[in-house]
């Protein structure tokens, strides 16, 4: 389970995907079998900084050996 606290720190979500759209990263909710839509976690001044907080969101995955992930989306 990954679960991410959003750029404006309002929102804790449980995502099942993280996606780079140009500046903005996304979260899917829900799954394929069930109704799902997406949310905007964080927008960032780049693509190229998008990109590297995935980055890390990734890193942090790999790291975490629980069931659990826990990210905080940075402010910039």
């Amino acid at each position: 389970m990954l679960w991410i606290v959003t750029q404006d720190k309002q929102s804790l979500i449980n995502v099942k995907e993280v996606t780079v759209n140009g500046k903005k990263i996304e979260g899917v909710i829900g799954s394929a079998s069930l109704d799902h839509w997406g949310k905007i976690l964080g927008k960032y001044e780049s693509n190229e900084r998008a990109l590297e907080i995935l980055n890390e969101i990734f890193t942090k995955i790999e790291e975490t050996s629980g069931i659990s992930v826990t990210f905080t989306m940075p402010n910039e």
